[in-house]
């Protein structure tokens, strides 16, 4: 389809002349001065007897005698006063109407920056064509503020089954990274450590222009550092997938998409920043000739001067009522560079069908250092000191490589597609502590240290097929097969002084491998009817297989003997969903949705590799771990009043065998074999709790004031209540208790290019099986100026600026331990930004539908997901900016 987004633009802007809020805008075929008129369902002109006149003409602007580009046109009913029908100008100004009625008409002629022109009295006969010649439009400062009031872009849009919000217009992200999009979006929630949640679950699925990446499925927070702000469009958080999407993500889908063109022509843009706390260099360019199109872009951050401190106080209660006593305090400071290069390619086959292909590499490089790590441990004999340094590096660099094919076919919503997909993430978790002498602590007297190589491997081909039944109807069904291999090797070394490392003779070598294969199934069903209803079910079908085994290394050496097979069984789930929504008079919409979901394990909870960095506080995985099922229901209320957006949503989510981390004491005397004075560590692992339960309310609003101020912001609160079925004693727990959370944003729209931009959030304590963990906020605020040509911009931006430190505390216990522990961190920040657009493009090429595809079914410390809602399906208004009307 040629030239989608200016019929986009023109239809949204007849509908908002003649208050058409329900019609859908069409997208036309055509181009060049013949291109087809705009038919508005709803109007007078589905009825209407087609006839043989045309009708032409060229707008221009009445001071320059330029063309006005892509102008609006509506050919008027003078007794009804409703266009029958209508087109948009091309590029030259110039518009032709085609088979039209005989009679007596109105031309209505429309722009952003102009005034309306009426032309009366246009009469048409079916003697030939009338030619209008230049009809000129005046600039109009007052109608083109008008316009901006009902057709600004929402910062927060609902659909059907989804909330979107544009990060397009967040000027404070400009120079950040994803995470600082994250922490904006309604219903998500962003910890200290860049782990994402959804209504209190970081069960979640992630996903990156609709398809997944081995680095997500390692750390989601990773992945997010590694996308640039500057290149996400929107950010879709899909409450209630349909059964097209993979079973995982208990608590939803989260969709990435990045700013990306098709169009006509060659851009390169640069964009940089520099801050206090990090800078950033990103270049982006597009080209496109005849029916092919590529992308070429990079993306580089660097973080550095990031501080902070930690205190840690823990009891552990031994057997005979002995009690160990242990006191930790260290600063902390860490630096990384994030990087990211991407190419992208595309070519139109022919009009109906085309191929899209990408390749991306992502590295990153993590240091974290501990300086003057200090350990007291009190027995029931004396104090005992343990002083080190600690330096952690965190490693990664990840290959995305995948095919898309598409074909569409003359009916119309009836697509094909397929598609192909590669990813492999390798990783390098190690540390190294220097344990200083306790004579001076100064002098190394030993060092430990643990290496961890892992690797996460995906293969994926889908295809999903959809076709119209009848006018109202849509059905689609598919199938997906997805392999997987993971790998994690590990050892562990000592050395005396800063003497070489030999192998640790207490903790031998050892690799974990772990293939997994599903194959999967759907059908999903939707219908629309003429009374608003909208109803969209499916099922899924989804087994598993899972191959898992040790191998024991020898002296560190890959390889190995063979080991044990841990004998993880094969399963099946039948995974329903149904969503339901009613159109209301006054714009409100009520939707009424359920879903069951799958969480299966990722290598991160998986990875059974000891991490002792902290001698008195040890985390492993576990790979024995089971998947998780959970049924979510929830029921929303939306409704525009003027340009005010409201919405509401009751929600209640329950999990059986929940997958979270549990805390014990050590029993295997693992402790001892590290440091023989620090006696029982806290070890922090992964195990399927019995149940987990929440219910609670979203609300969040916006609206435009003033036509150049945009406010809005929500909260959410719900209870959580969590149980564990374990039979030991110390591992029985349950808690509960509420969790509350609110954001604020504004953004003001200033004359001559400039704007500001606040944005704040707040998190209450998180509620734990054992414990809790505390509250913390983020805010910012900023200034952006645009350059006169529009092709550059430069802009400041601040960041938790009366906080120094800012303090999170946090708690947990059991019957065998308690702990409670405050980190200060010293986060305030201050970034300079510029971009600027080199080339130009235009809009003499079709807009194709991106394929299908994506994983979105690993659990970890955040998720995957995403999806296109059906053309069958009328989406909904968006929030703030006056009402959004219905996409096509």
């Amino acid at each position: 389809m040629k030239n989608s987004l200016p019929y986009f633009v023109a239809g949204t802007l007849l509908l908002t002349t003649y208050g058409v809020a329900q019609a859908q805008v069409p997208t036309l075929p055509g181009g060049g001065s013949q291109r087809p008129p705009v038919a508005i369902p709803g109007t007078a002109s589905d009825d209407a007897p087609r006839g043989n006149a045309k009708l032409t003409g060229t707008v221009v602007d009445s001071t320059t005698g330029k063309p006005v580009e892509f102008a609006s046109i509506a050919l008027i009913n003078t007794q009804t006063n409703k266009p029958i029908d209508g087109t948009v100008a091309d590029e030259k100004g110039q518009f032709t109407l085609n088979k039209l009625p005989q009679g007596e008409f109105q031309l209505l002629i429309s722009f952003v920056g102009y005034r309306n022109k009426t032309v009366s009295s246009v009469r048409l006969d079916r003697r030939g064509d009338v030619a209008l010649g230049s009809v000129k439009l005046a600039p109009d400062v007052r109608t083109l503020s008008e316009v901006q009031v009902v057709g600004q872009q929402a910062l927060v849009e609902e659909r059907v089954d989804r909330i979107v919000y544009n990060a397009d217009k967040d000027l404070t992200a400009k120079g950040g990274d994803a995470t600082d999009v994250m922490r904006k979006v309604p219903l998500l929630s962003v910890d200290l450590d860049g782990n994402v949640s959804l209504r209190g679950s970081s069960n979640v699925r992630v996903l990156i222009n609709n398809k997944p990446s081995t680095i997500v499925a390692s750390s989601v927070a990773d992945a997010l550092k590694q996308i640039p702000a500057d290149m996400i469009k929107t950010v879709e958080v899909i409450t209630s997938p349909s059964a097209k999407y993979d079973a995982e993500g208990s608590a939803g889908i989260i969709n990435i998409i990045t700013k990306k063109t098709t169009l006509q022509g060659f851009t390169l843009n640069v964009d940089s920043g520099v801050g206090n706390r990090g800078s950033n260099l990103g270049l982006n360019g597009n080209l496109r000739t005849g029916k092919m199109g590529f992308s070429l872009s990079g993306f580089g951050r660097a973080n550095y001067n990031v501080r902070g401190r930690f205190a840690n106080t823990q009891q552990v209660f031994g057997e005979n009522g002995r009690v160990s006593s242990t006191e930790q305090s260290a600063d902390t400071r860490s630096n990384g560079v994030f990087g990211q290069y991407t190419l992208g390619w595309d070519y139109d086959i022919s009009k109906t069908s085309a191929l899209t292909a990408s390749l991306r590499y992502g590295a990153r490089n993590q240091n974290q250092f501990q300086d003057n790590f200090l350990t007291k441990t009190n027995t029931a004999f004396f104090p005992t000191y343990n002083l080190r340094n600690v330096d952690t590096k965190d490693l990664s660099g990840t290959v995305d490589a995948n095919i898309d094919y598409t074909k569409t076919f003359a009916k119309p919503q009836q697509e094909f597609s397929i598609s192909g997909q590669y990813s492999r993430n390798n990783r390098n978790n190690d540390f190294t502590a220097d344990i200083l002498s306790g004579a001076d602590y100064s002098t190394i007297a030993s060092r430990q240290r643990n290496l961890n190589d892992s690797y996460n491997q995906e293969s994926t081909i889908r295809a999903d097929y959809q076709t119209p039944i009848g006018k109202n109807q849509l059905l689609e069904f598919g199938g997906k097969g997805i392999f997987r291999q993971v790998s994690s090797s590990f050892r562990y070394d000592l050395s005396q002084g800063t003497g070489g490392f030999v192998t640790d003779p207490n903790r031998p070598a050892n690799t974990l491998n772990y293939d997994q294969n599903i194959g999967a199934g759907y059908v999903s069903y939707t219908l629309t009817t003429k009374s608003k209803f909208t109803l969209k079910t499916g099922v899924r079908y989804e087994h598993t297989t899972i191959t898992a085994n040790y191998t024991r290394n020898q002296a560190g050496e890959q390889g190995g003997l063979a080991g044990q097979d841990l004998g993880i069984p094969s399963y099946s789930n039948i995974v329903p969903s149904i969503n339901l929504s009613k159109a209301l008079k006054g714009g409100k919409t009520i939707k009424l949705a359920y879903n069951r979901r799958l969480q299966r394990p990722g290598i991160q909870f998986l990875n059974p590799n000891v991490n002792a960095s902290n001698p008195a506080n040890i985390s492993k995985g576990n790979p024995l771990l089971s998947p998780e099922l959970t049924d979510n229901f929830e029921l929303s209320n939306s409704a525009y009043i003027k340009t005010v957006y409201v919405n509401a949503t009751l929600f209640y989510r329950r999990t059986n065998n929940s997958i979270t981390s549990v805390r014990t004491t050590d029993t295997s005397g693992l402790g001892q074999i590290l440091n023989p004075v620090l006696p029982l560590p806290i070890i922090t692992s992964f195990a399927n709790i019995g149940r987990e339960e929440a219910y609670g309310v979203n609300a969040f609003g916006n609206a435009t004031l003033f036509s150049k101020w945009q406010i809005g912001g929500g909260f959410d609160a719900f209870y959580a209540y969590l149980t564990n079925n374990s039979n030991l004693p110390s591992l029985q727990a349950t808690n509960s208790g509420w969790v509350v959370s609110g954001r604020i944003f504004t953004n003001l729209t200033i004359k001559n290019g400039w704007g500001l931009q606040g944005f704040g959030f707040v998190r209450g304590r998180q509620v734990q099986l054992q414990g809790y963990q505390g509250g913390f906020a983020f805010y910012s605020l900023g200034v952006k100026k645009d350059l006169k040509d529009k092709r550059g911009s430069f802009g400041i931006a601040a960041e938790n600026f009366f906080n120094n430190p800012f303090i999170v505390r946090s708690q947990s216990s059991s019957p065998i331990f308690a702990q409670s522990s405050v980190t200060s961190l010293y986060n305030a920040g201050i970034r300079a930004n510029f971009s600027y657009k080199i080339g130009k493009l235009s809009f003499d090429q079709p807009q194709r539908k991106q394929g299908k595809g994506g994983n979105d079914d690993i659990k970890d410390e955040g998720g995957d997901g995403g999806g296109q809602q059906p053309a069958a399906q009328p989406a909904q208004g968006g929030g703030g900016g006056g009402a959004r009307r219905p996409r096509s």
